[in-house]
């Protein structure tokens, strides 16, 4: 019994929340400030190589295309942490994807998953990482020694 459980605490931990967010830049923003933000995100650690000429996500050839494609790979590489996809207010999180041209892929992750637990970058997956540790150990401590703790009851 007490393997189904830790079995299934695993699987569940490894699991974890999936729906994927995407962030967009606004509607209504003049094409200079959607400029800056392109150039802030590329600058900043997005990969915005899909958006140059001859890129994947190079059409269509709008200011409004290529700031979501930047915007939403800087937000990905920042591990959608919050304020990630602020850009003083001209960019909001989606659960949408944009849009795109065939070929054309926006990068989406969940924000707990599988491989999330092994990136100690983040100081909340290390901290998820400890949790489940501390949690199968407890499993194991009561399926082993259960006779020495009245808490495994």
């Amino acid at each position: 019994m007490a393997a189904f459980v830790v079995g299934l605490v695993f699987v569940l931990a490894m699991t974890g929340y999936s729906d994927a967010s995407y962030c967009v830049c606004n509607s209504g923003v003049s094409d200079a400030v959607l400029q800056k933000n392109i150039d802030y995100a590329c600058g900043a650690g997005a990969d915005c190589i899909a958006i140059m000429q001859n890129g994947a996500c190079f059409s269509p050839n709008t200011v409004k295309d290529h700031c979501n494609y930047a915007v939403n790979s800087y937000y990905q590489k920042k591990a959608q942490i919050t304020g990630s996809c602020d850009f003083q207010g001209t960019a909001a999180v989606t659960q949408t994807a944009p849009s795109a041209a065939p070929g054309c892929v926006y990068q989406a992750s969940p924000r707990f998953d599988v491989l999330s637990l092994l990136d100690f970058n983040e100081l909340s997956n290390f901290i998820n990482l400890k949790i489940l540790f501390f949690l199968l150990l407890i499993f194991f401590v009561c399926d082993k020694f259960f006779f020495f703790f009245s808490w495994c009851e």
